[in-house]
């Protein structure tokens, strides 16, 4: 650890839960120093399975989930375990699940269960469906949510296929809400003193996600035209092919387009009025995105950074996750770490990226191994050694 006082240091998380998107949000609770207790199954989290992996349990992508936490691996149906799980819940300050709620329930674990336990406890599950509508208890997956929730069918116009985004999109989107949903919930309970439930459901919250720019005409009663950001939705809006490669290019302010068109010997369009007016421009996106594809191939990708950087128009490179582990701005800001993990030897994880004055955000715990820290999580819960061998010796406790 940093040693240096966090904003959420003093508090305890118990996280009940599992994947990427309750992990993403208890690692950030855990990152600014929050105590993130992650309460496993004896068989562990699910993504301790993904291959490659030096040794079992401690897959790849639970490895960048799961930083700044301890385990304790634990079978909740075995009653004496239940009961020393109890304990923990009495001692924390929030409880995060993404156990659908009829199956909390039969656990005996439910909100107002763990509210007569901790009043102040803040609950926070997060699952498929609201459990408002007619959806609730239906199961879900980031795959499953990225279809229902409108991102599939807009990749379908702009693209012409029907695909999922090769990113757990949806399970990270609703992690980093609930995220903000929690901190918001401790600073009300830091000024009102009270607890409070909350719930972060995966579908309405993507929809959320995904529709600000894409409501378009629909946005208005009477409809004034069909959903979709021309822009975004436009086939041409894709990277564009240079001499030896890709590069994504936006002009995108009238002066941005007007260094554009004299980049490529077209004063005539610079001095264009049509093209200085944005709305105007704007109803002329796929010629002038054509427009752009016909000239980017007639010189190498570095001539072209070389020149965009000299105007001032956006531009990124194409690079994928190789190349992003040579870059040389990451490389300055140390975004990829590289630890000795106890049983896992050299590992490259991914750092908090939020810099500030004060070091708000930190990697201290590496991931853990399962139930890592069970016996001492049981020993701050005031059990004895005895009570502890039992738990373990029967099976329901992993240390």
């Amino acid at each position: 650890m940093t040693g240096v006082p966090q904003p959420l240091s003093g508090l305890r998380v118990v996280d009940m839960t599992s994947l990427a998107m309750g992990p993403l949000a208890t690692q950030i609770l855990g990152d600014y120093g929050a105590d993130v207790i992650k309460v496993e199954s004896l068989a562990g989290d699910p993504f301790r399975n993904t291959l490659p992996t030096n040794s079992p349990g401690m897959g790849h992508v639970f490895l960048q989930f799961n930083r700044n936490k301890r385990s304790l691996a634990i079978d909740l149906k075995a009653p004496s375990a239940l009961a020393a799980f109890l304990k923990l819940v009495a001692t924390a300050d929030i409880f995060v699940s993404n156990v659908r709620p009829q199956a909390m329930a039969g656990l005996g674990l439910g909100y107002e269960a763990l509210k007569a336990i901790n009043p102040g406890i803040i609950y926070c599950a997060a699952y498929g469906f609201s459990e408002q509508g007619p959806y609730a208890g239906r199961p879900a997956a980031d795959d499953t949510i990225q279809a229902m929730s409108g991102l599939v069918d807009l990749q379908a116009r702009a693209s012409g296929h029907t695909v999922l985004t090769a990113s757990v999109v949806a399970d990270k989107a609703v992690g980093l809400t609930l995220a903000s949903a929690i901190m918001a919930a401790v600073i009300q309970k830091m000024r009102e003193g009270v607890g409070q439930f909350i719930e972060v459901p995966m579908f309405e919250t993507m929809v959320a996600f995904v529709l600000p720019e894409h409501l378009a005409g629909q946005a208005y009663l009477p409809p004034r035209g069909p959903s979709g950001y021309g822009r975004i939705i436009n086939p041409m809006r894709r990277p564009f092919a240079t001499l030896d490669g890709h590069l994504c290019v936006l002009p995108y302010t009238t002066p941005q387009w007007q260094r554009f068109f004299r980049m490529i010997g077209r004063d005539d369009l610079a001095a264009d009025p049509e093209l200085a007016d944005p709305v105007r421009r704007n109803a002329r996106t796929e010629e002038l995105y054509g427009l752009i594809a016909a000239a980017m191939p007639h010189r190498t990708t570095q001539a072209w950074v070389t020149d965009l950087l000299a105007a001032d128009i956006l531009f990124g490179e194409v690079l994928g996750p190789e190349a992003l582990l040579r870059d040389p701005h990451l490389e300055v800001l140390g975004l990829f770490p590289i630890v000795d993990h106890p049983t896992e030897g050299r590992i490259r994880l991914i750092a908090p990226p939020v810099r500030s004055s004060t070091h708000a955000a930190s990697l201290g715990r590496l991931p853990p191994n399962l139930g890592q820290h069970s016996r001492e999580i049981l020993h701050e819960l005031q059990l004895t050694d005895s009570d502890i061998d039992g738990l373990l010796a029967s099976g329901s406790v992993i240390g």
